[in-house]
């Protein structure tokens, strides 16, 4: 299974469509907050191709996403949140508690808008980077594991 994972597009609705044309084979599209009414927008736009889950970010004041998600897909516990109130840019020790403490197998954040594809104690942690500077990541979930991927559009 292919995952689409967004962040942080700050108000580029333009790079939001064009990362999800640019990944057909994606069945499931994370978005990790910081442009809330472009990841709605995307939602009506493409919610009869691909399975959506969103969370807010601190930039992100009147929506109704929650500020974390936690789910199983694909037999992997993943938990995605933007990562402003796990202070990700000034480590990831609040953002491995939680992870720790709620099982996950892959926790996805953005906020930092520097992409980090990181694997420690079991767990991978994906940030995807800023979807306004062309960034996004994919992570292909196979019976052989899971590999996170950055990518950047070609619009850049």
């Amino acid at each position: 299974m292919r995952i689409l994972v967004l962040s942080d597009s700050h108000k580029k609705q333009y790079n939001l469509f064009a990362a999800i044309e640019a990944e057909p084979t994606a069945e499931v599209v994370y978005f990790l907050g910081d442009g809330s009414n472009e990841f709605e927008e995307a939602v009506f736009k493409y919610s009869h191709e691909k399975a959506f889950i969103g969370v807010r970010g601190n930039c992100d004041m009147y929506t109704s996403l929650p500020s974390s998600d936690i789910r199983t897909v694909c037999d992997k516990r993943i938990m995605a949140t933007h990562g402003y109130e796990q202070n990700v840019k000034f480590g990831l020790y609040d953002l491995q508690l939680d992870a720790v403490s709620n099982k996950c197998d892959i926790v996805l954040f953005g906020h930092t808008h520097t992409p980090l594809s990181l694997y420690k104690d079991g767990i991978y942690y994906f940030n995807p980077g800023a979807l306004k500077d062309g960034c996004y990541g994919v992570i292909d979930i196979t019976d052989s594991g899971v590999i996170c991927i950055d990518k950047k559009l070609n619009i850049y």
